[in-house]
C-alpha cells in the first residue's frame, strides 16, 4: 500500500538566522533604509555646497647638493666635504628663522574675520549674496562689506583674545571683549583701550551699522605653529635636491604670497649662508694682515742691520738652495697655520677637514726640522744669514698672499649666489583640495546607508518577534490562523471620505476576496469547532500590545461570520481607547459604558451596519475608572442579554500587558483568542500576556498571527496558508 506525504516546507528554527532572514529583514524595513541615506545624502550635499572650499599652491625649490667652496684657504677641505643633506634643509624651511619672517613680513600675527550667518555665511560670501533688506539690522556680514586695520597692538596679557568691532556708522565703530564695551573709536585715527594694552587704527570700514568683525592677535610662536599647520614640504623623489613646497588656505592669494614669502625668505638666509664664510674669512685675514706687515719691515730691518755690521755677507750657491726650500716650506706652514686659526674655529679636532689639515702640517714641520739640521752645519755668519733672509722672504710672500686672498674674499663675498633655486614659483590650483565633493556625497550617502542597515538589522537580531507558529505551538498557544499583511487594508485607510463612508473601514466590505479575509475565513472555521465546547458564544479577542490589528481581526471575523449567515454583535471593551465606532463610520456616544452605568438601554447603544446580521456597540464616552465600570453587573447583564439574541458574540478588548480589562471580561466569555503581530511580539512578551491571563482565570484557546508580511526571499513565505 502506497502512503501519500504531503509535501510540508520546513520551518526555520526559532534561533536559526540566515542570510535569508536577514534579506527579509531588510526588504520589510527598506522604506526606513532609504529615508535614512537620503537623509545623509542630503547633509553630505549640503556640507559640499556650504564647507569652505581649502586651495592649495605649491612651488618647486632645487637645493645643489655641491656648492663651490668660496673660501681660498679653505681648499683643503674639498677633498673631505660631504654631501648636502636635504632633510637639513627641510628642517631649515620649516624652522622659526623661515617661518618666524614670513610672518612678520605678511602679518599673520593677526586674524580679522567678518562675523558670519551660522551654517551658510561661507557660502553667501563666496557667492557674492550681498545683505538683503529684511537683513538690515542683523549682525553679520555680507558681500561687499569689509575692514582694514592699519594699526593693532596688543599686550601679552590679551594675547590670543578675540575682540569684537561693531560697526556704528560709517566713520566710528565700538569695541566689546567677552560682551563688555571698550570704547569707541574713529576711522582713520590711532586709538587706545584697555589703559594702553589694545592700540587700534581701523584704515577702512565699509558696512551697514551693526555688522560685526572679529580680530585676534596671536603670540608669534602660535603664529608660526599655525602657519606650519598649513604648510608642508617634502623631497621630490630619493636624493633629488628638488623640494616641494605647498601652503593651504581658503584664500588662494593670500596662501600664495604666503609661499612666495617663504621661498624668498629661504633663497635670501641661503645666500646669507653661503656668503657668511668668505665674510669670516675676509674679516680674519684682515686681522692678520696687520701683524704679517709689521714681522715683514722687522725681518727686513734685521738682515739690513746684520749685513752692515759684517760688511755684506754674501751666500754661497748651495746655502742659496737651502734658503729657497726652506722659504718654501715655511710658507705653506704659514698658510697652513692660518688656516688652522680659522678652521678651529668650526670644527673639532676630530673632524675629517681639520684632522686632514694637521696631518698636512705635521708633514711640512718634519722637512722643516731637517733642513733646520742642514742649516746648523753651516758656518756661523751664513747661518745667521740665511735664517734672516729666510724670515724676510717668508713674511713677504706670506703678505702678498694675504694681500691677494683678501681681494679674492671681497670678490667671492659680492659674488655669492648661493646654491638653491627656485625652478617654480607660487602658482595656485584652480579647483580645492577639500572638500572634494563627490567624494563626500558619496562617503555620507554610504555612511547613511550603512547606519539605517545596522539600525534595522540590530533592531531585528535583538528584538525578534515571532516569525512562525511553530513558536506559538512552543508555548502552548496553537495558532488557529495566519493573516496575512493587507495591501486592500492600507488602500482603504488612504480613500477619501467620501468613499470610505460609504463602504466603511471594514476590509470584509470593501473587498471580499482579499488573502486576509480569506484567512480570517479559515479562523470562523477553526472556531466552530474550538467552540463546541465552550460554555458559551462569547469570544474574546485581545493581545499582548497595542497596535497589533486585534480590532482589525474582531471586525473582519464578525463580517465574515455574517457573511455566512449568522447573527453577530461585535462589542468595543475598550472603553479607554476603542475605535469600532470609526470603522462602522458611528459615533462612540451611547455606547458601552452609557450602557453599564444605566443611561441607555441595550437596544439603544446596540447598533446596525451595513452588513445584515451584523450590529456592534461602540465604547461610549470615556469614564474616569474604566475598570471598575466593566467589574459592575451592567455589563454582565449585556452580555447575557448579547448572547441570547445573537449567535455570536465577539469582545474587542485593550492589551493584556497595558491594562487589567482583558482580564475582567475574560472571566465571563468562554473562548479567548490572543492576537500577535508578526514580527513585533516577542515570544517572550506573548508568553507573560498569556501567563497573566491565565493567572486570572482566562484560558486563552489560542492564537491569530496578524500582519504577515510577504517574504522576499520566497514567493510563498506563509500565504501558502490561504488560497488565492
Amino acid at each position: 500500500m502506497t502512503k501519500y506525504q504531503a509535501n510540508i516546507p520546513m520551518m526555520p528554527k526559532p534561533e536559526e538566522i540566515d542570510l535569508r532572514d536577514i534579506f527579509d529583514m531588510l526588504m520589510a524595513q527598506k522604506w526606513k533604509i532609504i529615508v535614512i541615506t537620503l537623509l545623509f545624502c542630503f547633509m553630505g550635499v549640503s556640507y559640499a555646497l556650504t564647507a569652505t572650499p581649502i586651495y592649495r599652491t605649491d612651488a618647486l625649490v632645487q637645493v645643489e647638493p655641491n656648492g663651490p667652496s668660496v673660501n681660498p684657504l679653505q681648499d683643503i677641505r674639498s677633498l673631505t666635504r660631504e654631501a648636502t643633506q636635504f632633510q637639513s634643509e627641510i628642517s631649515i624651511l620649516r624652522s622659526r628663522l623661515v617661518l618666524g619672517q614670513t610672518v612678520d613680513r605678511r602679518n599673520l600675527e593677526i586674524l580679522l574675520e567678518p562675523r558670519k550667518v551660522p551654517l551658510i555665511g561661507n557660502f553667501l560670501l563666496r557667492r557674492g549674496i550681498e545683505r538683503p533688506d529684511f537683513a538690515l539690522n542683523w549682525p553679520y556680514v555680507f558681500a561687499n562689506e569689509y575692514i582694514s586695520l592699519s594699526e593693532i597692538n596688543v599686550g601679552f596679557e590679551y594675547l590670543g583674545e578675540t575682540f569684537i568691532l561693531k560697526v556704528m556708522d560709517e566713520m566710528s565703530y565700538s569695541i566689546y571683549l567677552k560682551g563688555n564695551s571698550l570704547g569707541k573709536g574713529e576711522v582713520g585715527q590711532v586709538e587706545t583701550f584697555l589703559e594702553g594694552e589694545l592700540i587700534l587704527n581701523v584704515g577702512e570700514l565699509q558696512a551697514v551699522p551693526g555688522a560685526e568683525f572679529k580680530f585676534t592677535k596671536f603670540s608669534r610662536m602660535v603664529a608660526i605653529d599655525i602657519l606650519r599647520q598649513r604648510y608642508s614640504v617634502h623631497e621630490e623623489g630619493a636624493d633629488s635636491g628638488i623640494l616641494r613646497l605647498a601652503v593651504t588656505g581658503s584664500d588662494p592669494i593670500e596662501a600664495r604670497n604666503v609661499l612666495e614669502a617663504i621661498t624668498h625668505i629661504y633663497l635670501e638666509q641661503n645666500i646669507q649662508r653661503q656668503s657668511a664664510e668668505a665674510e669670516k674669512s675676509l674679516e680674519f685675514i684682515q686681522n692678520q694682515l696687520p701683524d704679517i706687515h709689521d714681522r715683514l719691515i722687522g725681518a727686513e730691518d734685521s738682515l739690513n742691520s746684520y749685513r752692515n755690521q759684517r760688511e755684506s755677507v754674501d751666500l754661497t750657491l748651495e746655502t742659496q738652495g737651502l734658503l729657497e726650500r726652506l722659504v718654501e716650506v715655511d710658507t705653506q706652514v704659514s698658510e697652513l697655520e692660518l688656516s688652522q686659526a680659522d678652521i678651529s674655529r668650526r670644527f673639532t679636532p676630530s673632524h675629517p677637514t681639520y684632522a686632514a689639515l694637521l696631518d698636512k702640517l705635521g708633514r711640512l714641520q718634519n722637512e722643516r726640522r731637517r733642513l733646520e739640521v742642514r742649516i746648523d752645519a753651516l758656518p756661523e755668519t751664513q747661518q745667521q744669514v740665511l735664517r734672516m733672509a729666510r724670515d724676510v722672504e717668508v713674511n713677504q710672500q706670506v703678505y702678498v698672499q694675504m694681500l691677494n686672498k683678501a681681494q679674492e674674499m671681497s670678490i667671492a663675498k659680492a659674488s655669492t649666489v648661493g646654491n638653491v633655486r627656485i625652478l617654480d614659483t607660487a602658482g595656485i590650483h584652480p579647483h580645492p583640495i577639500k572638500p572634494r565633493k563627490a567624494m563626500v556625497v558619496g562617503l555620507a550617502t554610504a555612511l547613511g546607508l550603512i547606519i539605517s542597515i545596522s539600525i534595522v538589522l540590530l533592531r531585528g537580531l535583538l528584538n525578534r518577534g515571532v516569525e512562525n507558529i511553530q513558536q506559538l505551538a512552543g508555548i502552548g498557544l496553537p495558532a488557529y490562523a495566519t493573516v496575512p499583511l493587507s495591501e486592500e487594508q492600507v488602500k482603504l485607510a488612504r480613500m477619501s471620505n467620501t468613499k470610505r463612508n460609504q463602504l466603511g473601514w471594514v476590509l470584509a466590505y470593501a473587498n471580499t476576496t482579499d488573502i486576509a479575509i480569506e484567512s480570517l475565513r479559515s479562523l470562523r472555521t477553526n472556531l466552530h469547532f474550538a467552540m463546541l465546547e465552550a460554555p458559551n458564544n462569547r469570544i474574546m479577542i485581545t493581545g499582548p500590545s497595542p497596535g497589533i490589528g486585534k480590532s482589525f481581526v474582531a471586525v473582519n471575523l464578525a463580517a465574515v461570520c455574517a457573511q455566512a449567515g449568522q447573527r453577530i454583535l461585535v462589542i468595543d471593551a475598550d472603553v479607554r481607547k476603542g475605535q469600532i465606532h470609526n470603522l462602522f463610520c458611528g459615533k462612540r456616544e451611547e455606547g458601552l459604558s452609557e450602557l453599564i452605568s444605566g443611561k441607555v438601554d441595550i437596544d439603544k447603544a446596540i447598533r446596525s451596519t451595513h452588513l445584515d446580521g451584523l450590529d456592534y456597540i461602540g465604547r461610549g464616552i470615556t469614564p474616569p475608572n474604566p475598570s471598575e465600570l466593566l467589574m459592575q453587573e451592567g455589563f454582565t447583564k449585556a452580555l447575557e442579554f448579547a448572547s441570547k439574541r445573537y449567535d455570536l458574540v465577539i469582545i474587542d478588548v485593550p492589551p493584556i500587558m497595558a491594562v487589567t480589562d482583558a482580564a475582567i471580561v475574560g472571566k465571563q466569555v468562554g473562548t479567548t483568542l490572543m492576537t500577535v503581530r508578526y514580527g513585533v511580539n516577542t515570544l517572550a512578551e506573548i508568553d507573560l500576556a498569556k501567563l497573566r491571563l491565565e493567572s486570572a482565570g482566562c484560558l486563552v484557546k489560542g492564537s491569530v498571527l496578524n500582519a504577515i508580511e510577504r517574504r522576499a526571499s520566497s514567493i510563498y513565505g506563509y500565504y501558502h496558508y490561504s488560497y488565492s
